[in-house]
């Protein structure tokens, strides 16, 4: 079995890649283009576990993740970091340190939402989004009217 984490950012994520011995198989900086995720995680064995912390655009890790055929685990980020007690941080010793707590069996993982919910909640947001945007333009004040 293998262990795999992510150390999500903006435009990379940091990959680290296990055995049950804590033996790094692979590991390094995925660039977040189109298909890049996924070609990683095809060279992963199908139904490995993916560690994935809660950062703000986790949905779309997860629907990779998920169609790869690995399982992703989301990860509440503060509570991993209590337990791994880590002071200097980085990339390569928070993707170790979440592979570590997975062969554990220790990782504190949050709820994930089916795929069908969340389309719902992201149509929800995109529509409040847009009617807060319409009544910023409503308010606005016109040139020569007080």
């Amino acid at each position: 079995m293998e262990y795999i984490a992510f150390d999500c950012h903006k435009k990379y994520t940091y990959a680290v890649v296990e055995d049950e011995k804590a033996q790094v198989h692979r590991e390094g900086k995925i660039v977040h283009e189109r298909g890049a995720l996924a070609v990683f995680l095809k060279a992963c064995h199908p139904g490995s576990p993916v560690a994935v912390e809660t950062v703000r655009n986790w949905y779309w890790f997860v629907e990779e993740i998920e169609r790869t055929g690995c399982v992703p685990r989301l990860v509440h980020a503060a509570k991993a970091k209590l337990m791994l007690g880590i002071t200097n941080k980085t990339d390569k010793l928070d993707a170790r340190g979440l592979t570590k707590l997975q062969r554990a069996g220790t990782l504190p993982t949050v709820w994930i939402l089916l795929g069908e919910v969340r389309d719902k909640r992201e149509l929800t947001r995109a529509r409040m989004a847009l009617v807060q945007q319409r009544t910023r333009l409503k308010q606005r004040k016109k040139p020569g009217k007080t």
